[in-house]
């Protein structure tokens, strides 16, 4: 029998890439969007429904409709500007809507649950690599929404026997290696897509916030990781589960940071084309480096990022970019 995974916010970046996945992996596939930020022919196969996790009523008569094995979260906003501007925007959809589900999945005996945090839960790193028992001290509403619901999955987990498993991403990037999917953010806020838009001439410039940094080369450091690596990490997560894993959370990145600068100079190498760059005053909250240390990951879950050269996420990025 096939098992049957429901995706939440299945047409968006991370969740459609994921859909795809899953079908290849032979699962059955039902994506949940409102299409708030995603978009419906980025769901390339198995059942969609048009609905909001806000709507309990719609989420019952869902669950009723199918016997799903499995739950894959992918529905929060991600702003973090944003957040701290309405905080309500994130506390109602990323938590109490994420309740609602959680809720849903109790009644009705679904108990594996992959849930996609962030690294923002760690607030300013203490040190880096940063591993998962890094303090969690999140400075911005988004990180405390991420972290608020990592905490109730420890609580539903005794109480109801709910498993999961918190993967918390530093940076996704790149794009589907065959040219399908890619990043499709209104508006963009993440490096590589800007970069990519500056050099296809969609975008006339990228600014550089800051380059007085504590870091080799002045710029941010972060750790970018291919968005296929992502999803098979929610794969192999998932499968654990269905194996009688208990709960339990990973941080995922590639050990090792790239700063705006190099980001900059390979897209122009990978592009061969000239991106201009304006100079800014730096962000506030920006850490100087952001780099998971994800040896639990490789170790625990057998995870192995088959993509972690930076040339070849921001190729893929590329790629859907000349769509």
């Amino acid at each position: 029998m096939k098992k049957t995974i429901l995706v939440v916010g299945g047409a968006g970046y991370i969740g459609s890439h994921m859909v795809k996945m899953l079908l290849g992996a032979g699962y059955e596939v039902v994506t949940l969007d409102n299409l708030s930020g995603g978009y419906r022919d980025a769901v390339l196969g198995g059942d969609f429904v048009f609905g909001d996790t806000a709507d309990r009523i719609g989420l019952d008569r869902l669950f009723a409709g199918y016997a799903f094995d499995g739950v894959m979260h992918f529905a929060s906003f991600i702003q973090v500007g944003e957040s701290v501007q309405n905080p309500s925007k994130y506390f109602q959809n990323n938590v109490a809507a994420t309740l609602n589900l959680l809720d849903t999945m109790v009644t009705h005996g679904v108990n594996a649950f992959i849930f996609s945090s962030t690294a923002a839960i760690f607030g300013v790193p203490k040190y880096t690599p940063i591993d998962e028992g890094h303090p969690k001290h999140p400075i911005n509403p988004y990180g405390l929404s991420k972290w608020t619901i990592e905490q109730m999955l420890s609580d539903y987990d005794h109480a109801y026997g709910l498993k999961s498993v918190c993967l918390r991403y530093f940076n996704a990037a790149g794009a589907d290696p065959e040219g399908q999917l890619g990043e499709r953010h209104d508006p963009e806020t993440h490096l590589i897509p800007l970069v990519l838009q500056a050099a296809s001439g969609r975008r006339e410039l990228i600014t550089m916030y800051g380059q007085d940094y504590n870091t080799p080369d002045g710029t941010c450091v972060r750790d970018y990781v291919h968005i296929n690596d992502l999803c098979q990490a929610h794969l192999l997560a998932i499968e654990q589960l269905f194996d009688g894993a208990k709960s339990t959370a990973y941080n995922l990145g590639n050990n090792a940071g790239f700063s705006v600068k190099e980001v900059i100079d390979v897209a122009k190498d990978v592009t061969g084309q000239d991106i201009p760059v304006v100079l800014g005053e730096r962000r506030k909250g920006d850490p100087d480096n952001l780099v998971a240390d994800s040896k639990k990951a490789q170790t625990v879950l057998g995870w192995q990022p088959q993509y972690a050269d930076l040339a070849t996420i921001i190729a893929h990025a590329w790629q859907w970019e000349k769509r």
